[in-house]
């Protein structure tokens, strides 16, 4: 797909297939070409939004390009990935390879998950029928375990048309959004980064754990207690607890600000009552953050280390600590942007619900280890 002024779509679905499934439905070839050239007269202020790439349109490509390359290559190319998901895979051409609509939509997630963007076009019957098939059944699993979002029931091709019109609308909005907001991100080297630039690391440090302790608040929808939040997440309250390293990770004196901040967990068992869950540590960084950095701050390798769009987040699954690095954080802007893609992640990988489980059982840990201690709120006298 070349360059364009214009927004990318690409749609992503099977061609072959009947929809509504069925000998009665329609081909969704015919109704890929339709949306296509609806997609295309939608116009803002008078002048056209989309332009967008379908295989029925798409001219041959060179010789040394099959059908599976030129597919994967659009999908790198678009700007939005609309999926329209019927839980069949599409074909594979060698034995073990995903099908074409399951690559399609690994390498759009992969790629940039906010792009993408389903309407759900199946049936309990036609998912079912389908899943006979190993690489189908693969799709499916693999579907459901992303969650993605699909709206409420499309059974119709008039159906399928308002939804996507819908879907590729608040994809515009949403996108916009996320652009403004990654647009508001400073640069070292002028306005309010550069002001930070000019603080000492005390100073820098207060800042940027002030800044993340109110956005956190905001944002979640929670509440400060005694210098720490108590967030709303998954229905559950999590106590999270701001921190930050106010230079480069590789500066000691920087990274020693906060330590290994989860080996003082039991003196926050007096803020773990009525059931606040936790704690969690949200640790925002001046500098980049990294996997192999965030291994060695936890202090062993064997954990859900994960790289997300704000930085880093860590889980380890036996002792139930948790905490994330939020990546960049050179000024207000960049803060609030980091803290926004944290909480957007959580929601939308699902590991919201993780987290909170998570939660639950490091506050019974952190319990059980105050009362142990003497010195700790909640110790036995």
């Amino acid at each position: 797909m070349a360059k364009s002024s214009l927004l990318r779509v690409m749609i992503s679905s099977r061609c072959k297939d009947n929809f509504p499934p069925g000998k009665d439905g329609k081909p969704l070839s015919e109704i890929r070409l339709e949306l296509c050239e609806e997609i295309e007269r939608l116009k803002v202020f008078g002048k056209p939004v989309f332009e967008v790439w379908i295989n029925e349109t798409t001219p041959p490509q060179g010789g040394t390009w099959d059908s599976r390359d030129t597919c994967l290559r659009a999908v790198e190319n678009c700007d939005i990935l609309l999926v329209l998901y019927n839980g069949n895979a599409g074909w594979a051409k060698n034995k073990g390879e995903l099908g074409i609509c399951h690559a399609e939509y690994d390498r759009g997630l992969s790629l940039a998950r906010d792009k993408v963007r389903v309407v759900d076009i199946s049936t309990k019957e036609s998912l079912a029928e389908l899943r006979q098939d190993k690489n189908n059944e693969l799709f499916q699993d693999y579907f459901n375990l992303e969650n993605a979002f699909r709206g409420g029931d499309v059974t119709t091709v008039e159906d399928l048309k308002k939804r996507v019109k819908e879907t590729l609308h608040g994809a515009l909005i949403s996108l916009a959004q996320g652009g403004v907001r990654e647009a508001a991100r400073g640069k070292p080297g002028i306005g309010d980064a550069l002001t930070w630039s000019r603080l000492d690391f005390a100073s820098r440090e207060r800042k940027m754990v002030t800044l993340l302790r109110n956005t956190l608040v905001e944002q979640s929808g929670g509440q400060s207690k005694k210098n720490n939040v108590i967030a709303p997440l998954a229905g559950v309250d999590i106590l999270l607890v701001p921190h930050a390293i106010p230079a480069a990770f590789s500066i000691g004196q920087a990274k020693e600000m906060v330590g290994q901040p989860f080996l003082r967990d039991h003196e926050l068992a007096d803020t773990l009552t009525d059931g606040v869950n936790g704690p969690v540590h949200i640790i925002a960084c001046y500098k980049s953050a990294t996997e192999s950095q965030a291994i060695k701050l936890l202090g062993f390798p064997d954990a859900t280390v994960v790289t997300t769009p704000f930085g880093v987040f860590v889980a380890d699954n036996v002792q139930k600590v948790q905490f994330a690095f939020i990546a960049n954080c050179c000024d207000e802007a960049s803060i609030r942007n980091g803290v926004h893609n944290f909480l957007k992640w959580l929601a939308r990988s699902g590991e919201d619900v993780y987290l909170a489980a998570r939660a639950g059982a490091r506050a019974r840990i952190v319990q059980a280890i105050a009362r142990e201690t003497p010195s700790s709120p909640g110790a036995s006298r």
